[in-house]
């Protein structure tokens, strides 16, 4: 009885150290492959790990791959039969030797075998980009995407990079229906260079080309930057969705038009410097905290040279309204703007000049803090800007 309790007890040891000595390989096959390998030599994760170290050492070095290693993996495919490695490295071994088709029938087992791996997606992309197929390769690189640790921003560049070409865009439309997901990386990556605004507006679909879509102010900031204007404020409003007879000198003057984004539209702060938001009623809240300088609201306008007249009233109960100005400066210039204190120009109104070398203006609400702290607290109604003949 003694004896067979003894025995028992030694199995279950034993078994336990063949659990934990599996687990710690496991773990170290990929990580620490050489660890592992002095653990259990034989463990067919530690055999491919240290078989594809070494095609991969070989293959940096431009050196020959070894007889041995391709031993070592062929070992570790009769003992893990579900493993995608020996997989892939047979289809580099026969894509080396000029049989693409059986390099493609490997790496297609490989990625059947693992879904998720990053290499077999690899490997497919570039087989298929090779072999003239590209429509298949930008599905294997969406794979891509989606498995890689940068995801869609790992590969967005270079499908970006292909997408500039017109003859590519009906490619690049199927890869966006059959994979929604990179859709939205692809598109920001392509508004990183203004001129591809063109394949932009041609490739993204309805549910991507909106004021909210992440590529546009990307796309707007760099038309801006680039002088621009017209492309710009033309793409802004024809993706807001902002209608032509709209378009008047000053968007939103009655503040209630949210959803169309800046620069276009107002660009309201909320920081350390105050407090700017829309209110009901079709006025803009100012709150400036009185302790650092910085402009609290503003918008690009596209004025022509002129002489204009800015006016509008501010609501009742404000505090210290004397510490904001209004001033109109000119995109990219040096010299400092022309402004004006918000209580003269409610009072009187602002005229001020758009001179000829001034395609684009920003209209800007600044607060600036007094040498004793206060606070403004005002309310801003309506704008109008009209030329100072009187014509709209």
């Amino acid at each position: 009885m003694i004896a067979r309790r003894l025995f028992v007890i030694l199995v279950a040891l034993l078994l336990a150290v063949q659990v934990v000595r599996n687990s710690v390989v496991e773990a170290f096959s990929q990580t620490r492959p050489v660890t592992a390998a002095h653990i259990w030599p034989e463990h067919p994760s530690v055999e491919l790990s240290l078989g594809m170290l070494e095609i991969g050492r070989a293959t940096r070095e431009r050196a020959r791959i070894s007889s041995s290693v391709f031993a070592i993996i062929d070992d570790a495919a009769r003992k893990a039969p579900l493993a995608p490695e020996p997989y892939m490295v047979h289809g580099v071994e026969a894509q080396l030797e000029g049989r693409s088709a059986q390099a493609k029938r490997d790496f297609t087992t490989a990625q059947w075998r693992d879904p998720r791996s990053l290499p077999a997606a690899y490997f497919l992309a570039d087989y298929y980009f090779r072999s003239g197929n590209p429509v298949e390769g930008l599905k294997q690189t969406a794979i891509l995407a989606r498995l890689s640790p940068g995801g869609v921003g790992a590969v967005a560049p270079y499908l970006a990079a292909y997408a500039q070409a017109p003859a590519n865009w009906p490619r690049i439309r199927q890869l966006f229906r059959s994979q929604p997901g990179v859709e939205d990386g692809v598109l920001a990556a392509l508004a990183r260079d203004p001129t591809n605004s063109e394949a932009i507006l041609q490739l993204a679909g309805p549910a991507h080309r909106n004021a909210g879509s992440a590529w546009l102010p990307i796309l707007l900031d760099g038309l801006v930057d680039a002088g621009q204007y017209a492309r710009a404020r033309a793409i802004w409003a024809s993706v807001s969705g902002v209608a032509a007879g709209r378009q008047t000198l000053i968007y939103d003057a009655s503040f209630q038009a949210k959803d169309a984004p800046p620069p276009f539209n107002w660009t309201l702060t909320s920081s350390t410097v105050g407090l700017a938001e829309r209110q009901r009623g079709g006025r803009l809240h100012v709150l400036f905290y009185g302790q650092e300088d910085g402009v609290l609201a503003r918008q690009l306008l596209l004025l022509p040279s002129g002489t204009y007249r800015l006016r509008f009233k501010l609501g009742a109960g404000g505090t210290h309204p004397e510490l904001l100005s209004w001033s109109i400066r000119c995109d990219k210039a040096k010299s400092a703007p022309a402004g004006v204190h918000v209580d003269t120009a409610a009072t009187r109104g602002w005229s001020f000049e758009v001179p000829q070398d001034c395609p684009a203006q920003w209209l800007e609400l600044s607060g600036r803090s007094p040498d004793i702290a206060q606070q403004s607290d005002v309310k801003i109604g309506t704008l109008r800007i009209e030329r100072s003949n009187g014509r709209a």
